[in-house]
């Protein structure tokens, strides 16, 4: 076994297969794929700086990341984020996880699209990030050698598309709910697909609330 696929491992457990089995059958392949290889890099990173991290909880927390993108686990009120938090914890909770690990994995999921944040937190929420930053935005592209990341593509192919088929899945899981987009980086998102967008704005917010002065 290489080092490179030593350090990306998927662990072979109960609780990962479980959660293989439910991701692969409620996600598209473009999400599944993308999640696995958010673990790996993830996993790579942590390594790389020398963490020390459960690996069942990073690949918890990053195969469920995006799953409140999909049609039935996304609410209409609360951003995607949350509700792929409250699904991972949901069902951790139901294979016997302890309350503190599955608020770990809350968080992770919760605060993956939250910049600047999540590096300076438990490790699996930082790590989470790290590999979201690597496979959609490419933030650490250099820090990863050639034969890793081919080694993780090989494994998880991007398809030959991904950069516009992952902002149009994104879009299609928000594009019901801009409202939940208000200071975050989804926002985008609706801005790109939908021109005449209004995005929130904090300073109106301050401006325009009930109070004097």
């Amino acid at each position: 076994m290489s080092e490179i696929t030593e350090a990306a491992v998927i662990p072979d457990s109960k609780l990962a297969r479980a959660i293989t089995e439910y991701i692969r059958d409620t996600e598209t392949d473009l999400l599944f794929n993308h999640s696995s290889r958010v673990y790996q890099f993830g996993a790579i990173a942590g390594v790389r700086r020398g963490l020390t991290f459960d690996r069942e909880l990073l690949y918890a927390g990053a195969m469920f990341h995006d799953i409140g993108l999909m049609p039935g686990h996304g609410s209409q009120y609360e951003r995607f984020e949350v509700d792929g938090a409250h699904a991972a914890r949901d069902f951790l909770r139901s294979h016997g996880i302890s309350e503190a690990d599955a608020y770990t994995v809350w968080t992770a999921i919760a605060l993956h699209t939250t910049p600047g944040v999540p590096q300076h937190m438990h490790p699996v929420v930082a790590l989470v990030t790290a590999g979201v930053e690597m496979d959609v935005l490419g933030l650490t592209y250099d820090e990863y050698s050639d034969a890793e990341r081919e080694a993780v593509v090989n494994a998880f192919p991007r398809t030959p598309h991904f950069k516009e088929d992952i902002i149009q899945a994104f879009y299609d899981g928000i594009k019901h709910r801009p409202d939940t987009t208000f200071g975050n980086v989804k926002a985008d998102v609706i801005a790109d697909k939908e021109p005449h967008f209004y995005r929130g704005n904090f300073c109106s917010v301050i401006r325009n609330s009930h109070w004097h002065g």
